[in-house]
């Protein structure tokens, strides 16, 4: 083979990938259509337990530029209101404000860095699955490999040429507006409006006119608004005096708007319509899809790289296993059988968002009583690990953290005490061995990390590479079956 696996797409998610396999052992080649990274903002960031993951990797500090374990935020919105979540346990919404440029820099050298390669300027143009690896058409070349993962977006032409249905709704009457603007008026904290008061950033600030959003990323803000009804054709470039009429218009008052200073091309974008698709399947064969190829929706609340490095941080580590021969039967199936559920779960709750920022009367009154229910901590919570995927239950088991997110934990060991993150830097299955029963398993030392350690308030835990616990106990009792399932068979 040419390579173990081919990724089509170099963005966040097809880097991420690639540094993922890396970790499992295998050769990754990702190609990217682009000859060279594109400086326009897209994402500005990333919210929830994808913070985790990129601490249990050792690149949160790399992707925040904060030192430590991830924080949360006290505030967030969901569908325009505000989040209250000062008083949330373990509050799950860790926010990351970082532009998708700087963040592609970050993965791409952590991923070249362990052995990836990556080429730009060549294109997936076709494939043919023979059964037992795929040929990939690149241009003028052909590349053999065991599998190839479509990363390349919502439009996604791996997806395509694999026939795999994308169902779903599009909302063909709203007009999102974007651009990089100076706002003199802007404070560090609020812009105030003459009839509104002070906005504060990051919120999805809904009037009857629409839904007008501002947010300050390093160097530059940006200015959104989301306005219901027909907009220009798509032929008509987008302008600054076009988002300051919409701005106008949602408002009902001035903003001035100013163009950027900025040694690059600013965003100036206007989308018809919002799709809301989940691909049919997420593995046809030996080609799997990951992110956007495999699920849009509404980016309220920033789901999208939280969906998708969670799906290729689940993925690579099975596709590692099953290229080396160890993975047990069927384990392959169970990416679409766990992401397929969660994409589900983030088009449902991005949906349930834009239903509460849309105009009229009726979602007004839904607006209200849904602000009486936020007085709840329970429903804030459950909005909170909804938002964040702090929700996720892969699988049931005897313990309640068993097909769950390993919980933040500092373990006491022969070494000191470390943090938990820092024991899956590896990328490896751990066994945190908490309770005396590292010797279970030694038939799988040669693909099983086992640190001993000790906690007052945890069981032993065996930790899946994607973070989440495969098996928790106080005995040895379940935990051979558990080693079987996830990681296959013992050596001799």
């Amino acid at each position: 083979m040419d390579f173990d696996v081919v990724i089509a797409g170099g963005g966040p998610n097809g880097l991420m990938l690639a540094a993922e396999l890396r970790l499992a052992g295998v050769r990754p080649l990702v190609l990217e259509r682009l000859p060279e990274r594109v400086n326009m903002p897209k994402a500005n960031g990333l919210v929830g337990v994808v913070a985790r993951l990129l601490d249990a990797r050792g690149l949160y500090e790399k992707v925040s530029g904060w030192t430590g374990p991830p924080a949360a935020t006290p505030w967030f919105t969901f569908g325009g209101m505000r989040l209250d979540l000062r008083d949330l346990a373990d509050n799950p919404l860790y926010p990351i404000q970082i532009p998708q440029p700087r963040l592609e820099r970050i993965l791409e050298e952590h991923a070249v860095g362990l052995g990836a390669e990556l080429r730009r300027g060549v294109e997936v143009t076709g494939f043919t699955d023979h059964g037992t690896h795929v040929t990939v058409r690149a241009g003028a070349e052909e590349i053999t490999a065991y599998y190839l993962v479509g990363c390349d977006g919502g439009r996604s032409t791996v997806r395509k040429l694999a026939g795999i249905d994308f169902p779903g709704v599009t909302d063909d009457d709203v007009v999102s507006r974007s651009a990089n603007v100076r706002l003199p008026t802007a404070g560090a904290t609020a812009l105030p409006v003459p009839g509104h008061g002070d906005i504060p950033p990051f919120s999805f600030y809904r009037t009857t006119g629409g839904v007008f959003i501002w947010a300050r990323f390093e160097d530059t803000l940006t200015v959104n608004t989301m306005e219901w009804g027909p907009g220009p054709d798509d032929d008509v470039p987008m302008t600054l005096e076009e988002l300051a009429a919409s701005v106008q218009r949602v408002l009902g008052a001035d903003v001035p708007l100013l163009p950027p200073n900025l040694d690059r091309p600013p965003l100036l974008r206007r989308l018809a319509g919002n799709n809301t698709r989940i691909a049919a399947v997420f593995r046809h064969g030996r080609v799997l899809l990951a992110g956007d190829a495999a699920h849009v929706h509404a980016g309220m609340g920033a789901p999208g790289l939280n969906a998708g490095m969670q799906d290729v941080t689940n993925l690579a580590w099975k596709l590692g296993a099953t290229i080396h021969g160890w993975a047990p039967e069927g384990l392959l199936d169970t990416y679409h059988t766990e992401r397929h559920p969660v994409a589900q779960r983030v088009a449902m709750q991005t949906q349930a968002q834009s239903a509460l920022l849309a105009p009229g009367t009726k979602v007004t009154a839904l607006r209200t009583l849904f602000e009486e229910l936020l007085g709840s901590v329970d429903v804030r919570r459950h909005i909170a690990d909804t938002m964040s995927g702090n929700d996720i239950r892969y699988f049931a088991g005897d313990h309640p953290l068993v097909g769950a997110l390993v919980p933040e934990l500092s373990i006491t060991t022969t070494d000191g005490v470390v943090r938990l993150a820092e024991l899956l830097r590896s990328g490896r299955p751990l066994l945190l061995d908490l309770a005396g029963v590292g010797s279970v398993a030694g038939g799988w030392r040669d693909r099983v990390d086992v640190v001993a350690g000790a906690h007052p308030d945890h069981p032993a835990l065996l930790v899946r590479p994607d973070g989440f616990v495969a098996w928790a106990g106080i005995s040895g009792q379940g935990l051979v079956e558990a080693l079987t399932r996830w990681f296959g068979a013992p050596t001799a």
